[in-house]
């Protein structure tokens, strides 16, 4: 299928490894121009150079720290300098610690809901303007599945990305009429050095090893197994399509069916 973003230029947050990098590579495979960001100038740069070796679409980086008071600052300049506009905009952000209800703090909430939330929504409204006016664009924003089951010991994350189903919904109403979606898309246990992280810090709380950690989290999926970021990544490059224009306001779970709720 063609897709139909050959030359789109998308911006990828917090894409230096994991899903967010799996993202602006298969964007750039289907011909998009790709701009990542994150905080590994070094990995951004490596990247980068990998993806524009494969000849399809071409990729650049910037240093951008979501927790950056001039986060926002930096990534619309340098959507500007280096490409002039924006078509796709993947809002991606870091999940927050490990914890339960309990261990949440009023700095640790408003810190996070800086980086996670706050961030998020003000790069789109600065973005949206030019989107409009070429009546055409994709937003989407990646959250968790902890967005409708909530996680067990990721209280923080549990409290926070739901703020994110609400504004996207919302905002997907507010922008439909000019040729833009907005959708929210939800990983389950994806393999990545974030779900290293959680399953290592699971075997710590529970006593058990990682290697059962992960057979007790498998049996609980309905394909059997973890996923991998190439199919996460396929997800998302399909939702910022030109076939997909028809999907806007939507949830969608790319988990293997772990999820129970209808």
């Amino acid at each position: 299928m063609d897709l139909g973003i050959k030359g789109k230029r998308a911006l990828v947050l917090a894409s230096s490894r994991g899903l967010g990098l799996g993202i602006g590579v298969a964007l750039a495979r289907e011909g998009a121009d790709v701009l990542l960001c994150g905080r590994s100038g070094e990995q951004l740069e490596a990247n980068c150079k990998a993806i524009n070796s494969e000849g399809h679409g071409r990729a650049d980086w910037i240093w951008a720290d979501l927790s950056d008071e001039r986060f926002v600052e930096t990534a619309t300049t340098a959507v500007k300098n280096k490409f002039g506009g924006l078509d796709i905009l993947v809002n991606n952000t870091g999940g927050p610690t490990p914890g339960t209800t309990e261990d949440m703090t009023a700095e640790k909430l408003e810190t996070y809901f800086l980086s996670m939330v706050a961030r998020v929504i003000t790069l789109t409204n600065a973005l949206l303007p030019d989107m409009k006016a070429q009546g055409w664009g994709r937003i989407l924003t990646v959250a968790s599945s902890g967005v409708i089951e909530p996680i067990a010991n990721l209280a923080l994350s549990n409290t926070l990305r739901p703020a994110l189903a609400g504004w996207s919904k919302t905002l997907a109403s507010e922008v439909a009429s000019f040729g833009i979606t907005t959708n929210l898309l939800l990983p389950g246990s994806i393999l990545t050095a974030r779900l290293d992280d959680l399953d290592g810090a699971a075997a710590k709380r529970t006593g058990k090893s990682l290697e059962e950690i992960r057979a007790d989290k498998e049996a609980r999926i309905p394909v059997g197994r973890y996923g991998r970021v190439e199919e996460f990544a396929a997800t998302a490059a399909f939702l910022c399509s030109q076939p997909a224009s028809y999907i806007t306001g939507s949830l969608i779970r790319c988990d293997g069916g772990a999820a129970r709720s209808v």
